[in-house]
């Protein structure tokens, strides 16, 4: 029996398939930006308070955390994914029945799936601490810090998850208000915690945890009181969608933990030259977000847009929805290097950066900065992959970078060029994929819009 549309509070239909499509890619980017931006100044505001404290062996705790914290973000980030990829096609078949019941459903795999990753990485921290070059003192903070939050991905995951879905219906403000209010909790509870109650690490973890919380909060309250788009769980349902849900979760997962191996590889790489090198890629590695978090916000838009125009039948607007979110994120990153450029030296000084952590900051800001458009196309077009049912072309594509595109480059830069050499290598690496991908991407439209036209 065909599903029938039924009209509820929270919109009357797919919103994507009529309009400028420019337009529809700056405002939903502009309020994504605006709520990541705000989730990566929360995590800077963490390294910035500590790093008054004047003690490397913190920052470069967080800096070893973080890279396996970004592993487990990416696994929530690759759930969410899966929601996007099934729900924004539904609605833009105007299939709302179905895309509650997948809404219900994809809330309850994010978090099983969540839960089981979270406790297979507590249980691995000190070995993967330890394969990442920690030692010490620093050991110990960073252990004390993975134990507290690795629990919490499973909150975090439904946040993601809530705020996929709101993407997914168009609804830009709400979607931005989930990472928007974990970011303002974040920040408030920095000032409170590290700088006038004075706990160190302590207070940083505490105030990334309780944001989290809110963050699962307000994504919920978004897609089951404003839109009504969360059905109720059913047993029966739930095995019906696990498999469509799998077959993308999987592959959009392990296509997001390759970045994060990636990175961790870069962490490293770079730990022999001291806590100060780590230092220096632990406040690099917030001031990326930060600065590209337009792209970032970019990739999470492409999908809906593309997902709902999929499901409308319109192929001539898919293609044009990728050329214009490529040449979005272009601009994007210009205007990103430029004021990276000017604010080196301030940056610097604003963490208290001097010696080699503070020439390593300038360095990346004025002379690696640009390279990033070629992360960015591997971003933007990931979304396309998973949005028309190739995710595993995205996975091969950042293992390809992961791997291929960053060890040797990386091997080569640190032996001639020192710890500046590491840096440089990790995005040289990615010009080859990101150019590739491109060209597998605007395949991939053509061949799926060949399909919809017969």
């Amino acid at each position: 029996m065909a599903e029938v549309e039924i009209v509820r509070r929270g919109g009357s239909g797919p919103k994507f398939v009529t309009g400028s499509l420019l337009r529809h890619i700056l405002a939903m980017t502009a309020a994504g930006a605006l709520g990541l931006m705000a989730v990566f100044v929360g995590d800077l505001a963490n390294i910035y308070f500590l790093s008054r404290i004047g003690d490397d062996a913190i920052v470069a705790a967080v800096g070893y955390a973080s890279s396996i914290l970004f592993f487990s973000t990416s696994i929530g980030i690759g759930l969410s994914i899966a929601a996007t990829s099934l729900i924004a096609p539904a609605l833009g078949a105007q299939r709302r029945v179905r895309a509650r019941r997948l809404t219900a459903n994809a809330h309850v795999m994010a978090f099983v799936f969540s839960a089981i990753a979270s406790l297979a990485l507590w249980f691995a921290i000190e070995p993967l601490l330890r394969l990442l070059g920690a030692s010490g003192r620093t050991l110990d903070l960073a252990s004390f810090y993975l134990e507290i939050l690795l629990p919490t991905l499973p909150f975090l995951s439904l946040g993601m998850t809530s705020s996929a879905v709101l993407r997914s219906v168009g609804d830009a403000r709400r979607a931005m208000n989930v990472t928007l209010s974990g970011a303002i909790v974040n920040t408030i509870l920095d000032l409170i915690f590290i700088v006038h109650f004075g706990l160190g690490i302590e207070g940083a973890v505490l105030s990334s945890l309780l944001a989290r919380l809110v963050m699962m909060v307000v994504g919920l309250c978004g897609v089951i009181r404003v839109h009504d788009l969360m059905g109720r769980p059913k047993i029966a349902t739930l095995k019906q969608d696990v498999g469509p849900y799998s077959r993308i979760a999987a592959p959009a997962v392990l296509t997001n933990i390759a970045p994060a191996v990636g990175n961790a590889y870069i962490t490293h790489a770079i730990a022999p030259y001291g806590d100060a090198a780590v230092a220096a890629w632990a406040i690099i590695g917030r001031i990326i977000p930060v600065a590209f978090g337009a792209i970032f916000a970019l990739s999470g838009v492409v999908g809906p847009i593309i997902g709902q125009n999929f499901g409308a039948g319109l192929r001539t607007r898919m293609r044009d929805a990728y050329t214009l979110s490529l040449l979005t994120m272009a601009a994007f990153t210009a205007v990103a290097w430029l004021g990276l450029a000017v604010a080196a030296d301030p940056l610097a000084r604003l963490f208290h950066a001097t010696g080699e952590v503070r020439d390593l900051i300038v360095f990346f800001c004025r002379w690696l900065s640009p390279l990033f458009v070629f992360m960015g196309a591997i971003f933007v077009t990931n979304a396309v992959f998973n949005t028309l049912g190739r995710p595993h072309v995205s996975t091969i594509l950042n293992w390809g970078r992961a791997t291929v595109g960053t060890i040797p480059f990386v091997i080569w830069g640190g032996k001639f060029y020192g710890a500046e050499g590491v840096l440089a290598g990790n995005l040289v690496g990615g010009v080859a994929f990101g150019l590739i991908s491109i060209f597998v991407g605007y395949r991939l439209v053509a061949r799926v819009g060949e399909t919809l036209r017969l």
